[in-house]
């Protein structure tokens, strides 16, 4: 039986805000990757989603972003240097590392959210100076990336553990970065449209994006958002297809 890591970005409210279902999202998913106080999340958020993953069995990972609460993380930082980077992330992860000591469990990997992420998909300058940056704060963590992508070949290059991550949810631009989310059909919020995807990337080890060219994958871990519409139920469909399939679900990364 083949195991695949179903994963979520959660802890992404901050103070008395709250974003999404956690609790729930966190008895379906296998990994979280989370909110590390920039884009989302603070001190006690942090540790309050390790702890409660923590009691479920579920890895927990660094989601750093860029330093932008008010636009979630995902508005583009146009001129940011490798530098800034490198200093953003490592600053982030070691937030995460320092909160996931105190709630007794350490963290397994990193993944980037949002902008960052997909400024880092297309530019190698950039994806290098995250993976340096978590080289430089533990090199065992595992890095996620987006398969044939720059993150990947930043994680060779650097001697990380690539997570070759693929998303429920969305949809994939012709060179299989993420499509745009102001741009039609970039969320796929059918949960049989999703599914459906994801078994032909699983079973066939092909993406396909919307202008109908294929890559071939390997995938290791899936994601639904957890700030998505619909994402408890999109991710509970997602988990019952593939186990009807025969996969198990579960995340590698825990020891």
């Amino acid at each position: 039986m083949k195991m695949l890591d179903l994963n979520a970005d959660l802890g992404e409210g901050f103070g008395c805000w709250q974003l999404g279902n956690d609790a729930a999202m966190l008895d379906i998913v296998s990994t979280a990757n989370i909110a590390c106080g920039a884009h989302a999340g603070d001190p006690q958020m942090m540790r309050a989603t390790i702890g409660a993953a923590k009691r479920r069995g579920v890895a927990v990972g660094a989601h750093p972003g860029y330093a932008d609460l008010a636009g979630f993380g995902r508005r583009a930082m146009p001129g940011i240097t490798a530098a800034e980077v490198e200093n953003l992330v490592a600053y982030q992860i070691g937030a995460f590392a320092a909160l996931a000591a105190l709630a007794g469990h350490p963290a397994t990997h990193v993944k980037t959210h949002g902008a960052l992420g997909n400024i880092c998909a297309v530019d190698d300058d950039l994806a290098d100076a995250v993976a340096r940056a978590v080289l430089a704060v533990d090199a065992g963590l595992a890095l996620m990336v987006m398969p044939g992508m720059a993150t990947a070949r930043a994680a060779e290059r650097a001697g990380l553990r690539p997570i070759n991550e693929i998303y429920a949810d969305r949809s994939y631009a012709p060179d299989f970065n993420l499509t745009p989310r102001n741009l039609p059909g970039a969320m796929i919020l059918d949960a049989g449209v999703a599914l459906d995807r994801i078994i032909e990337a699983v079973e066939m080890g092909r993406l396909t994006a919307t202008d109908g060219s294929v890559l071939s994958v390997e995938i290791d871990s899936i994601c639904v958002h957890g700030d998505s519409a619909g994402a408890v139920e999109m991710a509970a469909i997602l988990r019952a297809g593939l186990t009807r399939r025969g996969y198990a679900i579960g995340s590698s990364l825990n020891g």
